[in-house]
């Protein structure tokens, strides 16, 4: 696990380029697709100083840039116990295409397919414990979550007729809290 940090931040003091891409960025779509090509770029170099295999495939979606990475034996390494070292790399990524765009990102990233599984899970918990709220009218506070787990539950919540959600406590402890309308 060494080896990731180190390589992680060797990739962060490099200086992050676009080939030729010019500084003024003229509109959102442009500003996205820039911000993914800037995060591939940086997330390629870490893959090479790893020496892990993976393909990087860029996308925009919902007003943000998602950059994937599939396909190598290794990388699970990348995602960690609960997607904390994922979490860690997306937070490292954001920050080298802020360097480089002088914008806050809100770039997604997902390694190995995990936060697409982890999504699928989390809408199964949102809609079972709204279920649950429907039928024995009592609220049910669920575990701490990250905002992007509390974010797919508050959606799979609000999908259900009589119940809705929120969320309380003070981060890294905050979670959703599913209650009867």
């Amino acid at each position: 696990m060494s080896e990731t940090v180190e390589a992680i931040e060797t990739v962060r003091d490099e200086d992050v380029s676009v080939n030729g891409a010019e500084a003024g960025v003229s509109s959102t779509a442009e500003l996205l697709v820039r911000e993914g090509d800037i995060a591939g770029d940086y997330l390629e170099r870490l893959l090479d100083l790893l020496d892990y295999d993976g393909d990087i495939d860029l996308d925009v979606e919902a007003g943000r840039a998602v950059v994937s990475i599939d396909g190598g034996e290794d990388l699970e390494k990348l995602v960690g116990g609960r997607g904390q070292v994922l979490e860690a790399l997306q937070e490292l990524t954001r920050l080298a295409v802020q360097q480089e765009t002088g914008t806050r990102s809100r770039l997604m990233l997902d390694i190995a397919g995990w936060r697409a599984g982890r999504r699928e899970e989390l809408r199964e918990l949102g809609r079972t414990t709204a279920e649950a709220v429907l039928s024995t009218g009592e609220k049910v506070r669920l575990q701490p979550m990250s905002p992007f787990e509390r974010k797919v539950v508050h959606d799979a919540v609000a999908a259900v007729d009589g119940v809705h959600s929120e969320s309380e406590g003070e981060e890294p402890k905050r979670r959703v809290v599913v209650i009867p309308d």
